[in-house]
């Protein structure tokens, strides 16, 4: 509202050439801020928003092992015939295993490394680990909502720079949420 006194007190006084300066001003300023929303915001938006995603795809990986620990120590066939299993080696390219003795199994702790650990322990490291990942996810969605509420912020400062009123405004599909 600070803008339009503004304007009607400059175009009551008679000088035009103010109220043009002052609009490619507004118009700058305009052009300002949707570039560092489009730019910036969207895309840190965007790339936080992928690196949450890896984080929950991750988890669901440990959370498939779990749960296949887990059915391997409750299944009594496992332990005496051995395990039988299909291993992926690419590109959907499958052959046939067996591990005689699936007691103990190889985990990979990351870059590059792989411990052996008995099923009781792997499934202990894929609690930390599952834990470990959980927080990962909550400090990326945080820094998306305050991304999201920054943007919100400079999509309103827009809104008062282009002297459109709440009420002036269809109302539309909010994107955001």
């Amino acid at each position: 509202m600070l803008w339009n006194q503004d304007i009607k007190s400059k175009m009551s006084s008679g000088n035009e050439e103010t109220v043009h300066i002052t609009f490619q001003e507004r118009m700058d300023k305009i052009t300002h801020y949707e570039t560092f929303l489009n730019e910036k915001l969207k895309k840190d938006l965007f790339t936080v928003q992928e690196n949450r995603d890896k984080v929950w795809e991750e988890q669901a990986e440990y959370l498939k092992l779990k749960t296949v620990i887990e059915r391997i120590q409750g299944s009594d066939n496992v332990k005496e015939e051995g395990l039988k299993a299909k291993v992926d080696l690419g590109s959907n390219f499958y052959a046939q295993a067996h591990v005689s003795d699936p007691s103990m199994i190889f985990l990979d702790i990351g870059l590059g490394f792989f411990i052996e650990l008995t099923l009781a322990e792997c499934l202990d490291a894929i609690d930390v680990k599952v834990k470990s990942l959980n927080g990962k996810a909550e400090n990326l969605t945080f820094t998306a909502n305050q991304i999201k509420a920054q943007i919100r912020i400079v999509m309103e400062g827009l809104r008062e720079l282009s002297l459109v009123t709440p009420h002036d405004r269809q109302s539309l599909r909010d994107i955001w949420s």
